[in-house]
Parts: C-alpha cells; sequence; structure tokens
C-alpha cells in the first residue's frame, strides 16, 4: 500500500455497529445467560495446550434485554460477547410455566381492624424485610464469610467465557478456500453476505476463532467432513473483533470442515472494509459506487474471515448487481446470471494463487477501461467515463513496468488479467489488492498535457503497486511486524525500476530526498526498529510509516551498494522469491536467500550484517579523526533526545564507502572499509586532503568530520563545486544540519558551509538547503522573532537570489529543472519577493481569461495559485475553479493554494469545508490541516480545530493511522516553547485509548522539546550571524 499521499459525502457520525435494520429481519437468538443458565449447556473444556482466560470484558450482552449484573473485578471492560443462532422466543416459552406459584388469592370476606400497635410492628417488620431484600439484590451474588462477602457463591450461574484471549487468532484451523456471495444495496448503503469457509483441522481443538467486525450474522451452519450440516451458537468479543464456535467434541488434526455464515451489515462510512462513496459527474449528477479497502485489519468489516497475513486461502467472489451497475474483483469475471429479483449475479474465477485476506478487492459502480495485452496479462486501466482520456499514461507506464518486473524476477505475472483502478474517494495514495489495485485519482490520472513532474507522482505510485504483486502478494509477510518486508521492498523498486524504464522521470533527486527525511524520522527516541513487535490494531495501524517504507528501501539500497558481485542482490532476491512463493516468511528468510547465493570467494554473511539494522531502531553517526597518515572512524547511535533514551551500546555492521581528493567523482573511485565494532582504522597516504564518506549517500549513517575535516571539504567545495557528486554535496548539506539539531556543530559551521551555495546549480542541494532554511524561518516567525525572520530572509535572498532570478515561467521538459524552479519560486514567492509574485499574478490572470486554455506550466501551478490564495478576490476566484476542474492533479495544488491563505475567516472556514466533506472531500482533510499549519496565521487555528474535533477525526481515520500521524505531525512540528508542549501533552494525555498511546503523540513531544532546545542553544548565534 501507498498510504504517502500528502499528495463525497458527510460521513456518518454513529458507528456501524449501532446501525440495526432488526425491525425488518429476524433478530439472531439471543439470551441473557446470567439469568437463563438451564438454556445453555456446559462449555467443554478448551485445548490443553493453550492458556486460557476468560476476559473480564466477556460477559454475555443480550441485545434488547440489558447486561447482567457484575462483580466489582469485571466492572473495568466493557462487555462483547454475544451469543446468536438460537430460539429466545422458544426458550422463554418452554421455561414458563403455564401455572405460576405466584397465582394471587382471593381476600378473605372479612377481617377484624388491627389495633395501632399492631399496625406500627407491621410496618416496622415490612420496612425491615424491604431493607433486607433490596441489599442483597444489590450484592453481587456471593457466599456469606466472617469478613463479608468474599466468596463466590457457588449456585451463581457460570456463564460461558469467550475462548480465547489473544490478539492474534490460534493457529489450530487453517482456512483453505472462501466462497462468499454478497448483495449490496447502493440505494439503502447496506449489504448482506454469505460466506462459505473451507478449512483443515491442523491440531486438535474445541473451538472456531475468527474475526467479523460491525457484521450481524443471522444464522450459522457448521459440517465436519461427509456430515450433516448442523447449526452453530456464535459467542462475539467485540473489542478484538473476533467470533468463536465451541464444540463439545474435539475437532480432530486431519479432519476438514465447513463454516457458513450469512451476515448483514451497512456499507462503511469511513475510508476502510467495504464502504461506500460518490462523486458528482460532467452533468452535475450524483454517482454512487462501493469500494474496498481491506489492509491491514478490515477485510472482517466486509465478511468473516480469518484476518492475518498468514492466513492464506484460494476466494470465489460473486457479487449481485443491479443491471446499470458493473463490478471488478481480483480474478477475471467467469459468467453473470440474470436472477429472478431483477438484478444480476457477476461471478468471478476461483483466485489462481492463495492470497491474504487483506489483498481481496471488489467493487461496485460505473468506470470505463483502456486495455492491451502484456504476456499473457491483460492490462487494463479503469475511470469514471468522463476522465478517460487521461488513463493513456497509466497504461503505457504500468504495461512497461510489468514487462519489466516479469524479466527483473524471473518470475512471470501469475493472474490473467492486471487491472489498475481510479476511485474518485479514496483515501490512501494505492492498494496492491492482487489483478486490481486501486488508486485516488491523482495517483493514477495524468492528462496528455501534463508535466513531467506529475507524470513521475503518477509513475511512482504505479511501480511501487507492481512491485507489491511479488513482494507482498507472492510472498507475504508472517505477521505486521515484518512489514517493511512489503513496503521496503516495493519502495526500493519503485525507484529501481523507474531508474531503468522511464529514466526521463529522473527519479534519483526524489530517492534520495525520502532518504534524507528518513534519517530525520529515525534520529528520535520515539522511532522504531524495522521490525519490531506488533501487538494491537493501533500498532499495526502505525507500522505504516517512513520506517517501514523509507528506511527499509534505504537499508536495501545499502545493502545492494555494498556486495561484492554486481547482481548478487537481485539474484539472492530471486531465490527468496522462487524458494517462498505463495508462503509467509520473516525478515531472517530474505537474509539467508541473499547469503546462501554463492557468487565470489568474497562471500559475505547478509544475515549476520543486516540484523543489526532491522532488529535496533536508529542509526550510526560515524565520527572521522586523521592523524599521519592512519584514519579512525568511531560509530555511535546518532540520538537526537537523551532524555528517558534507553542508552544501549547500540552497534551497526557499517559498510563505509569513501572517496578523496585523488579520485572523488566516479564509481570506481568508490572504496569500501567495514566497521563492524566500536572504532576501526585504516590507511591512508598524507598527502589526502580531504575524504568525503557514505559516497553517493547509499549508506544509511551520517557523518561528522570535526572541525579540520568539515575545513577541508568546505575549502574544496568553494575552489570547485563539481569535486563531489551532486548526492555527496545534497549530503553534506544534510549532515551538517543534522549535526547542529544533535549540539555537535555550532551554527556557525552550517552557514560557513553554506557560503559555497551561491554557485550551485544542481537540483537535490539546492532543494535541501531551502528545505532546511525555510523549517528554520518557519520556527522563528511562529515564535514572532520579527528580526530575525528579516534577517533570515534576507540570508536566503543573498545566497539564492541569482538563482532566483534565473528561472524562467514558461514550459521546461527536464523533470530536475522543474524540482529545482518550483522549489526556488515557491520560496521566493513564499518570502514575498515582489518579482516573484507579480509573475505569479500575471500568469493567474491569463488562466482566469483565457477561460482555461491558456495553462499554466505543471510545476508552476502550486506558487501561481498559492500567490492568488492571498488576494481575497483571486481566492474565491480560485474557489470558484476548484468545484469546476475535473484533473485531479491541477484540482489538488488548487486545494493547496486555497489552505495557504492567511486570511483567518477562510481558514476556519476550508478546515470545516475538509471535515464536512461536500465541497472538499475529507479525504483531502490531512493535506489542508498541513498547507494551514506552514502559515503563520493558520497554524493556531488548526491546533485548536484538532482538539475542538478529534473525536470526529479518528471516526473518519482509524487512530495510528498515516492520516492520523501526518494530521498530529502537521499541527505540532514547528511548536517551540514550553508553553505549547505543556498544551500539546496535555491533550493528548486526557485521551486515552483514543490516541494517547500513538507513536505519533510521542515523536509530537520529543520533536517541541528539540525545537525548543535548538532555539534556546542558536537564538544567540543567529542574531550574531545572520
Amino acid at each position: 500500500m501507498d498510504p504517502f499521499d500528502s499528495n463525497s459525502t458527510e460521513r456518518a457520525n454513529l458507528p456501524r455497529n449501532m446501525i440495526e435494520n432488526s425491525m425488518f429481519e429476524e433478530e439472531p437468538d439471543v439470551v441473557d445467560l446470567a439469568k437463563d443458565s438451564a438454556a445453555f449447556p456446559t462449555f467443554p473444556a478448551l485445548d490443553p495446550d493453550e492458556v486460557v482466560y476468560e476476559p473480564r470484558s466477556s460477559r454475555l450482552l443480550v441485545r434488547g434485554l440489558g447486561e447482567n449484573d457484575m462483580d466489582e473485578d469485571e466492572e473495568d471492560c466493557e462487555s462483547s460477547a454475544r451469543l446468536l443462532g438460537m430460539s429466545f422466543m422458544n426458550r422463554s416459552s418452554a421455561h414458563r410455566s403455564n401455572s405460576s406459584p405466584y397465582t394471587r388469592q382471593a381476600p378473605p370476606r372479612s377481617c377484624s381492624r388491627p389495633s395501632a400497635r399492631t399496625m406500627v410492628v407491621c410496618v416496622l417488620f415490612l420496612v425491615i424485610v424491604a431493607s433486607m431484600t433490596m441489599v442483597l439484590y444489590f450484592l453481587p451474588g456471593c457466599t456469606f464469610t466472617k469478613t463479608g462477602c468474599r466468596k463466590e457463591n457457588k449456585t451463581t450461574p457460570i456463564e460461558p467465557p469467550f475462548p480465547w484471549t489473544q490478539f492474534r487468532l490460534p493457529h489450530s484451523i487453517r482456512p483453505l478456500s472462501y466462497d462468499l456471495t454478497l448483495n449490496p444495496d447502493l440505494d439503502n448503503m447496506n449489504f448482506t453476505g454469505s460466506t462459505v469457509i473451507k478449512m483443515v483441522v491442523l491440531h486438535n481443538t474445541k473451538r472456531i476463532v475468527l474475526h467479523s467486525a460491525n457484521l450481524n450474522i443471522s444464522k450459522a451452519t457448521f459440517k465436519l467432513g461427509d456430515g450433516e450440516a448442523s447449526d452453530m451458537t456464535v459467542l462475539e468479543y467485540k473489542p478484538r473483533q473476533q467470533i468463536a464456535l465451541n464444540f463439545s467434541e474435539e475437532l480432530k488434526a486431519g479432519q476438514y470442515c465447513v463454516l457458513t455464515l450469512d451476515y448483514s451489515a451497512n456499507l462503511s462510512h469511513t475510508y476502510d472494509g467495504f464502504y461506500n462513496s460518490s462523486y458528482t459527474d460532467k452533468d452535475g449528477n450524483k454517482r454512487v459506487l462501493a469500494a474496498t479497502q481491506f489492509e491491514p485489519l478490515s477485510a472482517r468489516k466486509a465478511f468473516p474471515c480469518f484476518d492475518e497475513p498468514a492466513f492464506k486461502a484460494t476466494f470465489l467472489i460473486k457479487i449481485n448487481r443491479k443491471p446499470d451497475y458493473m463490478t471488478l474483483s481480483n480474478m477475471p469475471k467467469a459468467k453473470t446470471t440474470p436472477l429472478n429479483n431483477g438484478l444480476v449475479q457477476d461471478e468471478f474465477e476461483m483466485t489462481s494463487v492463495n492470497m491474504s485476506t487483506y489483498l481481496v478487492a471488489f467493487i461496485v459502480g460505473n468506470f470505463t477501461p483502456v486495455s492491451k495485452n502484456v504476456s499473457e496479462t491483460l492490462v487494463s486501466v479503469y475511470s469514471v467515463p468522463e476522465k478517460k482520456e487521461h488513463t493513456d499514461y497509466a497504461l503505457d507506464a504500468a504495461s512497461k513496468l510489468l514487462d519489466f518486473y516479469n524479466n527483473f524476477f524471473e518470475i512471470n505475472f501469475p493472474l490473467k488479467k492486471l487491472d489498475l483502478i481510479a476511485i474518485p474517494d479514496f483515501l490512501a495514495g494505492a492498494m496492491e489488492n492482487w489483478g486490481l489495485i486501486t488508486f485516488r485519482e491523482t495517483s493514477l490520472l495524468v492528462g496528455k498535457q501534463s508535466s513531467p513532474l506529475e507524470k513521475q507522482v503518477v509513475a511512482s505510485v504505479i511501480a511501487h503497486e507492481l512491485a507489491h504483486q511479488w513482494f507482498g502478494n507472492l510472498v507475504t509477510m508472517s505477521w505486521w511486524n515484518d512489514l517493511w518486508l512489503n513496503e521496503g521492498f516495493a519502495t526500493y523498486m519503485q525507484y529501481m525500476s523507474l531508474q531503468t524504464v522511464l529514466p526521463k522521470l529522473d527519479i534519483g533527486n526524489l530517492f534520495l530526498a525520502v532518504r534524507f527525511r528518513a534519517l530525520d524520522k529515525d534520529a528520535l527516541n520515539s522511532s522504531h526498529a524495522v521490525s519490531t513487535a506488533v501487538n494491537s490494531p493501533e500498532q499495526v495501524e502505525e507500522m505504516f510509516d517512513s520506517v517501514s517504507y523509507e528506511k527499509g528501501a534505504s537499508i536495501l539500497l545499502m545493502l545492494n551498494a555494498s556486495l561484492p558481485v554486481d547482481q548478487q542482490f537481485r539474484k539472492g532476491i530471486i531465490q527468496y522469491l522462487k524458494q517462498f512463493s505463495g508462503l509467509n516468511t520473516d525478515t531472517n528468510d530474505l537474509w539467508n536467500s541473499l547469503t546462501q547465493v554463492e557468487v565470489s570467494t568474497q562471500h559475505q554473511n547478509v544475515s549476520e550484517m543486516m540484523s543489526s539494522w532491522t532488529s535496533q531502531k536508529g542509526f550510526p553517526l560515524v565520527t572521522v579523526s586523521r592523524k599521519g597518515d592512519q584514519v579512525t572512524l568511531t560509530q555511535e547511535h546518532f540520538l537526537l533526545t537523551s532524555d528517558n533514551a534507553t542508552h544501549t551500546s547500540s552497534l551497526w555492521n557499517i559498510p563505509v564507502t569513501y572517496v578523496s581528493d585523488n579520485c572523488s567523482l566516479a564509481p570506481e573511485c568508490r572504496q569500501l572499509f567495514t566497521l563492524k565494532t566500536k572504532s576501526g582504522t585504516f590507511k591512508l597516504p598524507e598527502s589526502v586532503k580531504w575524504l568525503k564518506l557514505n559516497y553517493r549517500n547509499t549508506g544509511f549513517y551520517i557523518v561528522h568530520y570535526g572541525d579540520d575535516g568539515w575545513a577541508a571539504l568546505r575549502d574544496a567545495l568553494a575552489n570547485d563545486v563539481s569535486v563531489l557528486t551532486h548526492e555527496d554535496r545534497a549530503s553534506l548539506i544534510h549532515n551538517i544540519f543534522a549535526l547542529s539539531r544533535l549540539g555537535r556543530v555550532s551554527f556557525r559551521h552550517v552557514l560557513n558551509l553554506l557560503n559555497y551555495i551561491s554557485n550551485e546549480t544542481e537540483t537535490s542541494p539546492v532543494t535541501e538547503a531551502l528545505l532546511q532554511l525555510n523549517k528554520i524561518y518557519q520556527l522563528l516567525d511562529k515564535r514572532h522573532e520579527y528580526s530575525l525572520v528579516a534577517r533570515m530572509k534576507t540570508y536566503i535572498l543573498h545566497h539564492f537570489g541569482s538563482l532566483m532570478d534565473k528561472q524562467t515561467w514558461e514550459e521546461q521538459e527536464s523533470v530536475s529543472k522543474q524540482e529545482l524552479r518550483s522549489a526556488l519560486l515557491e520560496t521566493a514567492c513564499g518570502l514575498d519577493i515582489e518579482n516573484c509574485t507579480q509573475q505569479a499574478k500575471a500568469l493567474f490572470k491569463q488562466y482566469v481569461d483565457s477561460n482555461g486554455t491558456s495553462r499554466i506550466p505543471g510545476d508552476l501551478q502550486q506558487v501561481v495559485f498559492n500567490v492568488a490564495a492571498q488576494s481575497p478576490e483571486d481566492w474565491s476566484t480560485l474557489l470558484s475553479l476548484y468545484g469546476h476542474v475535473t484533473y485531479d492533479a491541477e484540482k489538488r495544488k488548487m486545494l493547496r493554494g486555497l489552505a495557504s491563505t492567511q486570511d483567518a475567516r477562510k481558514i476556519v472556514w476550508i478546515l470545516k469545508a475538509g471535515l464536512k466533506g461536500n465541497l472538499i472531500q475529507t479525504q483531502e482533510l490531512p493535506l489542508v490541516i498541513s498547507t494551514v499549519c506552514k502559515g503563520f496565521a493558520g497554524y493556531l487555528f488548526a491546533w485548536d480545530f484538532i482538539q475542538e474535533n478529534w473525536d470526529r477525526l479518528i471516526e473518519k481515520f482509524p487512530v495510528g493511522s498515516f492520516a492520523i500521524q501526518t494530521i498530529i505531525n502537521s499541527a505540532t512540528s514547528q511548536f517551540s516553547t514550553q508553553a505549547h508542549l505543556d498544551q500539546v501533552q496535555g491533550f493528548f494525555s486526557s485521551l486515552k485509548e483514543r490516541g494517547s498511546q500513538m507513536r505519533s503523540v510521542q515523536e509530537a513531544l520529543e520533536t517541541i522539546r528539540l525545537n525548543k532546545r535548538w532555539m534556546e542553544k542558536n537564538l544567540p548565534t543567529l542574531q550574531k550571524w545572520l
């Protein structure tokens, strides 16, 4: 999946499990066991080899009848277990006596009047009896002892516990195949379904436990071997989204069985599970559709299943629909059959591969395809009909990339068809469902006039998702702790493949930039190891971050660059894919495959080298010192925060590469030294003036050269910029800012290195320097350090002004030059440089006056829309254009422009509009918030908005999800005062289970502390040196 898209209707606020259609359908049989224990057989003992423990929250809840009383020990969890599938009416009537013992007696015909004394005694007696009755009634069932009510009453009815207590499912049962029939109703936004699961018993057991979330199960039947099918009782434990069936006799290892579950549910109103969506077509009509997003934990919201990656099975899918809709799924359509009720049933071929539940997909709606054959696979790109003209580039890129991967992996794509579909309302960037890859429209559709930079975005996402068809789909991680095996590989392959298949897209600069950002994130104490324990849904969601994606890709690049023989890496991953095809793996399986590939006498133990990079968080700081002809390298953990850090003697097996002034540009100049211990030495002639480590930044570490080393490199660049590759120059800039943040070098050293930058012409060093300086500029701005803000503006113009002035405003073909131009001009106009803003205003006026026929170059659209949004009149014009433009990449840039306004009322309006989801789709809310937060006027409004609307935000985006991570990071990353730190800490502490434990919250607090520390330390330097 590609969640990194920082690049609809109003979502319902009511949780789906509260919405029931009980008035119109037969209610599943439910019983309050606390009041009717005789109705249930005693549950058999559980598997002897598995721990059995009754969770305190597994009281049995009866819909419509209320909850039974509970003792004190049970009160701290919500009840979640339901019983379905028994006849409440029959059972309750069977236990009701026809002649009640409480028949009212006729009063005697006459009586004498009691005396006053008798009356008082009687009233007193009645009061005492009533009081005792009430005490006994309200006490939990117990036996009285000398010390009071402490001992459990053995006569109290015992409730059957939910038979499983762990987050992960038991492995005693394995699903073999699913037969799914779905009946989506897009008029009423609900669906019914039937799931038939064929299973094999792996270990003797008396239970089956699987997943189900927000599904109303109306019937469950079970068949063992060739026996008769029988109705079953289903227990549900909502906190873990699990259901269970208990058996009185053991199921034996090797037996086959079939479980059939009928159910109903509402289509999801969020972006996961089987969810409803809508869009407005070119004629202004509202169109509805239903789509799926199951990764990581949401297949269970569409059908009951064993919803963990290791439970692979085959799937046969049938969908009933109205004749005016179409359906798509993972496999080609096998047949379409008319039904008696006016609907038609589409049946898809059974999957020809075993796959994990999170890769299942189906869509109901109206889409139009363009197609072509690649080898033996029909590749199609689908869009809504009016955007068909924007699909050609995606089809061409996907076809070339599929052909490349078929050859590179030496394993052909195993399915007959591969669909790529652009969905109007989709939260992630894309999702790699096998044979049916789903995309945001902005990630798949580009117009014929699109800039190369826009095509680069689309090609990158396609390359990532196609790589997943092998890494993730064919071979899948066993559990989410090793998500990087999917995402790190797909990220690495997206960059590697595009350098070969579409070299004009110049993807190298982008890959370098994302490696820098991964280092920044991994320098925090709140980071995590690439492979780390995952024990809750929130932790699963949080694994979709820069460590799994960009750090995973970075260490693969480092490994490939350090292997002694070309092609060892490729041969190793081919062996890995062939050995584990159709199976699940962990990180060690990959390292072992790469180690086993014998291609040279310099055999390197990959497992020994790489485990240090995946099993511990962070990365090393390598410090260089020279004495005579001896170079000493020492390593330590590069950790920005020492407070509360777990101090360990972290060591990495580092493939240190280096070049020197003798030879510094060509690949053959590169030397390799492996640093496995705390320090190591090697010889270098004393005549060598300078040394540059981490050639082309292929290694995942930061280098400190000491005062002399930095001075030598600074002098070399001052004399000749081209003495180092542009990657190495960018790497020096990134490293010295990081060392300043760490406190190892003063900010004076940073400014001294940047003195060379006015002679720089390459994209990556300039964009890295601008990004770092803009961060400091925004921190100063938001601390109201106005004199320093003015001086920082002067500094940026002094060093980059001549390069800014050289930029043109016409079409530009080179991707690298487009990246450079957009970074320079966005900075210039952001600093309100008149020459820049006047040009941008003129281009916007020309665009508006021409009624859209005059085109703004794609890489300049953002800066033009940002400038336009600062004028009240042009902001309104831009909003009108936003409502009508059909090209999605341009529409997103308009939205960014609208959100960059510094008008407080407009800021409040756009935040609310993003949450409401009518004019601005809710999927764009993280983008709106992050853009608003960049501006001086908006960042405090955004923070207030998040606090006020937190519960609505986590309704729409799961706790821990990438969207929530983005929102938290955007809102807090520019705070640098104690007051803001206290405020952020107070708010998130108050959330408790609604988000207080998220890693992104710890990251936010750590970042604020670091900003505060850096500002307090460097403000005097800035005042002196700027």
